[in-house]
Parts: structure tokens; C-alpha cells; sequence
């Protein structure tokens, strides 16, 4: 087992936000393009995984590379990204996260679930693979979602083809739903369907990478890139068709035109949406607002909420931090931050 000494800074940042002050602190530092962070129980610790292919256990001030991934390819965007643990951790010790790999056809996005041991992964299995394989690096999503019942989602992107996202024979830009072993829900809205994949719970994604329960509705939210222009907030419903590329507030890279349309019927409206674009990465709600990530926006947003609407916006550390990957609560009542950088670095948001 490699183990390595973390690097602890004293560095803090203080955040004025109408009624409070909060204190930003540097936790950690020179990780590789960390992805995400998933925190463990009691006193052993916390995940991060790194997009080249390394899964990362911090416990007691230091880091030990976990064993026992399965091979990962990491080209352009892809490589090992979003890990979470079971609501039943603490009993089955089972973690569960998303990776590229290569095959037939290409690469894509596949979901793993494994028994972690100390700092090795012990009966792996693959438990969902999305089909079909394609080229090239880009758009892989992928967060990973546990409902209350154990049900797991997983944000999928369109793999670059944007085509892909209205087709109900591709996995691709959708949000899969699965049970833990992989196994497809009865009442998933296309198991009955023909010319729809079963495990497809939505579609008409483009690129997601940021989803989380509302803490008080239960309901699961996702974000999601636009091209230039037209990210989005969405509020998940079954069966719900998102509209990409039907309906978009962004455009090509180049200037020309996509979509004429902004709406439609029979596509889901989001609850928000940005021009230009913040590319958006990570999203936890906090103290009743929702918190999300910015890459090329490089800051921290938060969305005041009333309900299910966005009443106001405060843009938080721009251009203080770097690009932000990950957002996550931390059980000790704090914001975990990502940045996403070959010396990516984790801070700590609290009152």
C-alpha cells in the first residue's frame, strides 16, 4: 500500500454573504485532477478520485492510494470520475463509481460497485455499462445519485453526438436508472416500451455533471453543460424529455445556430439556465440554497431558492480558486470544494 503525507496550508479566505460571514480553508493540496469526494462514516475518512485513474482514501492527516480499480481509460474527458458510498455503508462496506473504458467501438461510461476494505477494493463488479461504445473524449458526464430506497442514478453525456440525446436506442445523454446489482427497475418508464433502452429514466441531455436530492422534496436535480451558452438547472421527472438538441439557449462553438427553439411542447423547462456559460461541475444544496460549480465561470454560485424557482444569484471566489469541479456537504455541516487542476486542491466552506 503507497501511502502519502498530505499537505495542510493555514491559507483562509473570508466570504461576506447577506446575514453571514464564512471562512474558506485550504484542507488539502496536489491532487491530480481530483473528480469528486464522497465522505466515509465516523472517523474513516473521506474519497477522492482523480480523473487519471487513482482512487484516493484520506484518513488521519494522510492519503494511501486504494487498490483493485478495474482498467480505466482516460481520454480527453473521460477516466475515473464520480464515487459515492451505499446508504448501507456502514453494513456492507460497498462504494459505487463511474469510469471510461475502452472497447468495441470506443470508449464509455461504465458503473462499478466494489466492497472496500481498508484501502483495497474487494469483489468488484461492473455493474452497468453504457451502450454503444463511440470515439474520441468527450462528454462522458457522470454523477452518481442514491435515492432514499437505494435506487441509483447515473448522469450520462451524449458522448459529443448530439444526436445521441433524442435517440431512446442509445444510452447516451440520459440519467439511467438502476438498482445496486444493475439490475433495471420495474418501473422505469421505458421497460415496457419498445424502441427505448429500459435502464433510460431521462433524456435530452447534452453533458450532466452535477445532480443531488433535494433535501426536503426528495426530488433529483441535475445540471448540465450547454455548447456557447444555454447551461441548465432541471428538476428530473420520469420519462422527462430535456430537448437536446431540439431545444437549446446555447449555440455552436463557431457562432451558427443549433436550435431556433428555446421551448417546446413535450420538453421540460429548466428551473435556470446561463448566457453565457459557466460550465457548470458539482452541485450540493446548503442551508436551503443550492451550490454549484464553475469551470470555465472559475467561481462558486449560489441559487437562492423559494421553492423550486431561483429568486437570486451570488457569484462566490471568482477567479479565487480556480475551476471548480466538485461541490459536496460535509458531515461536519461545511461545503467541500474541488478544484480541478493537475495540483487540484480541497477546501472547506463554513459559517
Amino acid at each position: 500500500m503507497k501511502v502519502l503525507i498530505i499537505s495542510f496550508l493555514s491559507f483562509l479566505i473570508v466570504i461576506t454573504l447577506p446575514g453571514e460571514d464564512f471562512s474558506l480553508t485550504t484542507v488539502a493540496e496536489g491532487l491530480n485532477f481530483p473528480w469528486s469526494l464522497a465522505f466515509l462514516p465516523g472517523d474513516e475518512g473521506m474519497l477522492i478520485t482523480e480523473r487519471p485513474g487513482n482512487l484516493l482514501l484520506f484518513k488521519n492527516g494522510s492519503k494511501s492510494e486504494v487498490s483493485g480499480l478495474p482498467e480505466i481509460s482516460a481520454p480527453g474527458q473521460g477516466g475515473l470520475l464520480d464515487v459515492i458510498i451505499d446508504r448501507d455503508f456502514s453494513e456492507n462496506r460497498l462504494i459505487y463509481f463511474t469510469f471510461s473504458e475502452s472497447g468495441r467501438g470506443g470508449y464509455g461510461t461504465a458503473v462499478a460497485r466494489a466492497e472496500l476494505r481498508g484501502a483495497e477494493l474487494r469483489n468488484l463488479e461492473i455493474i452497468f455499462r453504457a451502450e454503444p461504445k463511440s470515439p474520441g473524449g468527450l462528454h462522458f458526464g457522470s454523477r452518481l445519485v442514491m435515492d432514499q430506497n437505494r435506487t441509483l442514478y447515473v448522469s450520462l453525456g451524449e458522448r459529443g453526438g448530439m444526436e445521441n440525446a433524442q435517440n431512446l436506442n442509445h444510452h447516451g445523454g440520459s440519467v439511467v436508472r438502476i438498482n445496486p446489482d444493475g439490475s433495471v427497475p420495474s418501473d422505469n418508464p421505458f421497460t415496457s416500451r419498445s424502441g427505448g433502452l429500459p435502464e433510460i429514466f431521462s433524456y435530452g441531455h447534452r453533458n450532466p455533471q452535477g445532480m443531488a436530492l433535494h433535501p426536503e422534496t426528495g426530488e433529483l436535480w441535475l445540471h448540465e453543460h450547454g455548447p456557447r451558452g444555454g447551461d441548465e438547472v432541471n428538476i428530473i421527472r420520469k420519462g422527462g424529455n430535456y430537448g437536446w438538441p431540439l431545444v437549446t439557449y446555447g449555440m455552436n462553438y463557431n457562432g451558427t445556430v443549433i436550435s431556433e427553439s428555446t421551448s417546446a411542447p413535450g420538453i421540460e423547462e429548466p428551473v435556470v439556465y446561463w448566457v453565457p456559460s459557466i460550465a457548470p461541475s458539482g452541485m450540493a444544496f446548503y442551508q436551503g440554497d443550492l451550490y454549484v460549480g464553475a469551470l470555465a465561470g472559475r467561481q462558486l454560485r449560489r441559487l437562492v431558492l423559494n421553492g423550486n424557482r431561483v429568486v437570486s444569484q451570488d457569484v462566490l471566489l471568482k477567479d479565487e480558486v480556480g475551476r471548480i469541479r466538485d461541490v459536496r456537504t460535509g458531515p461536519d455541516g461545511a461545503l467541500y470544494i474541488l478544484t480541478d487542476d493537475r495540483r487540484g486542491v480541497l477546501y472547506r466552506l463554513a459559517p
